[in-house]
């Protein structure tokens, strides 16, 4: 019978930036012509968000930041290496990187080669103005693939009337979408390599946004449409994702595998939540999702609509309903490591474990 280690983390972009590239995308998102002017007034800001700006528009609040996530990754990293496992499944979203035009799939398994190498930092924005660690834009970084697990993985889902679809290589990307390579980057904070073999598996978290907002926030500088035109199909529904974690589990713990099951993405995200305005994340909503999880509350999870989805701004948060669809099927209770809220950068932060018995 296969061992399963639960983990929810984050891929949090902004960590790949120094402290004055992480801070500045709230000015970016708050001086966006589709942002209401309401948020140009200070004195409509929430309790609290003055002071994360500081007087230096966040730069000493980023370096606090930054260290506190690090010392999370360090502590998961820590966690899994003594797990030891065969390999990681990590659960992360495609934001119009491998997928988009020609094929946008709910969910995807992808089996990669034993060794891969990829140029991180050889496209985007951070070819330009550079990164945290000062890797250069041809830096390789090897992270290692387990196809025999992925095709397990896959075949196993078909056979309990999940139709997953698989992939043995990128198709528009040279890389792997950033959700799965910031992951283990962070998990590698301190660059002392990372050999665990990983399995990705895609969500199609941004759904009818993925291809008209580019998987980001351009619909702040430009409608998506002038109304009348019926919009892209969703991405899967929580209750979808919580079928396919609920199988997964299955199929792992008739795996001759030991193997970690990890979620990464932040909570709400700002700019994708109508409910607070697209500056600050919908901290309600997340707190509600924190007290369920707590709790145990995995029905209040898997009971969520598409519609609650889009306003709080959970797009990414299904990768999470995945992994907590896998831990309800295998009646575990979860650890929080942490809980970080904020009120510029982006998006609020959860650092949870799912230990076996």
């Amino acid at each position: 019978m296969g061992e399963i280690l639960g983990i929810g983390t984050t891929h949090y972009p902004g960590l790949t930036a120094t402290d004055e590239g992480m801070c500045s995308l709230w000015q970016t998102i708050i001086n966006a012509p589709l942002v209401d002017d309401y948020w140009q007034d200070e004195a409509n800001w929430p309790e609290g968000m003055a002071e994360e700006i500081g007087d230096d528009k966040g730069v000493a609040s980023a370096a606090r930041y930054r260290e506190r996530m690090w010392t999370n990754f360090r502590k998961q990293r820590e966690i899994i290496d003594d797990f030891a496992p065969d390999f990681i499944v990590v659960i992360a979203d495609d934001q119009y990187e491998n997928f988009k035009e020609d094929i946008i799939p709910p969910f995807c398994v992808f089996g990669l080669d034993d060794e891969f190498e990829q140029q991180v930092w050889s496209t985007g924005p951070l070819s330009k103005i550079g990164n945290y660690w000062g890797e250069p834009n041809d830096h390789e970084v090897r992270l290692r693939g387990h196809r025999e697990g992925a095709k397990f993985i896959t075949a196993g889902l078909l056979e309990r009337n999940i139709a997953m679809p698989y992939a043995y290589k990128m198709l528009h990307s040279p890389t792997l979408a950033h959700g799965f390579n910031y992951t283990a980057l962070f998990l590698d904070v301190d660059r002392q390599g990372f050999d665990h073999p990983i399995v990705p598996l895609h969500v199609n978290c941004y759904g009818k946004m993925v291809i008209k907002a580019d998987g980001a926030f351009s619909h702040l500088f430009k409608p998506l449409d002038d109304g009348n035109e019926l919009p892209d199909p969703p991405g899967p529904n929580p209750g979808m994702c919580h079928e396919v974690g609920a199988r997964l589990a299955e199929v792992l713990s008739e795996s001759p595998y030991r193997s970690v099951v990890m979620a990464s993405s932040s909570w709400s995200h700002c700019f994708l939540s109508p409910n607070s305005g697209y500056v600050v994340p919908d901290y309600e909503a997340d707190r509600a999702m924190l007290k369920a999880l707590r709790s145990g509350d995995y029905d209040y999870w898997r009971n969520r609509t598409t519609a609650e989805v889009e306003a709080s701004g959970h797009h990414e948060l299904l990768n999470w309903h995945v992994l907590i669809g896998a831990m309800d099927q295998l009646d575990r209770s979860a650890e929080i490591l942490d809980y970080v809220e904020t009120f510029i950068f982006q998006s609020n932060k959860c650092f949870a474990l799912f230990p076996p018995e």
